[in-house]
């Protein structure tokens, strides 16, 4: 494995937080262009090295996975017109999917991180996988709770309803993990992380350890229609 994070990389997008304007991205347009293809560069061993373990890797290309770095800024009070970060999602269908993937977020700052599971599904895919929960709450509570899973990821993330969702008791043992709208599972990744040498085998570990949450919350899945 030789692909590496390179340390200009971190420092552009550290830089382009803090001067976030057009002015100044367009002065620094092939700098960006350098981070990206490393960024990219990065992602395609990566997707090489998942296919081990992870089928939605196959065919998959890292260009065809990153995120824009143009905000969508129509409807934001927030008006600064690049992320700050680069993004990239694996799932099945690609970075537009709904199914539960693996999400890598390369910032300055020591703002990174890489995440898994399932986030904002639409209604029919929420509704499933609370029911799978619900019926599977031992199974679940085995991956989410496990010591290696807390040790990584700490607590489980993701939007949660301030109410008991539909169908649902309060007094369910499940309803702490009923009442998410996502389920994210987060490991932050400090600069000094995403520089070693061995930053790739820390994200392929991270993901393997991934892998059990995200083929829970797919389960389910498999039978609802799109």
């Amino acid at each position: 494995m030789s692909s590496i994070i390179q340390k200009s990389t971190l420092q552009f997008l550290a830089e382009l937080a803090a001067h976030n304007t057009r002015e100044w991205f367009a002065e620094h347009k092939s700098r960006y262009e350098d981070a990206r293809k490393n960024y990219i560069s990065f992602l395609d061993e990566m997707l090489q090295e998942m296919q081990h373990f992870e089928p939605a890797a196959r065919g998959q290309r890292g260009k065809d996975l990153v995120f824009r770095i143009y905000r969508d800024v129509r409807f934001s009070k927030d008006k600064r017109p690049y992320k700050d970060h680069f993004g990239a999602y694996v799932a099945e269908g690609g970075r537009k999917s709904t199914l539960p993937g693996y999400y890598l977020h390369l910032a300055g700052n020591n703002n990174s991180f890489v995440a898994g599971g399932l986030w904002m599904p639409p209604a029919d895919q929420l509704k499933a996988v609370r029911q799978e929960i619900d019926y599977n709450l031992d199974a679940f509570k085995g991956i989410v709770e496990s010591t290696d899973f807390k040790n990584r990821f700490g607590e489980l993330q993701g939007e949660q309803l301030k109410t008991t969702p539909k169908g649902y008791d309060r007094e369910n043992p499940a309803i702490d993990y009923l009442r998410h709208k996502s389920w994210n599972a987060i490991m932050p990744l400090p600069d000094n992380v995403v520089l070693q040498d061995n930053f790739m085998q820390v994200v392929l570990d991270a993901f393997q350890a991934l892998k059990p949450f995200n083929d829970f919350l797919m389960q389910p899945l498999q039978d609802v229609e799109e």
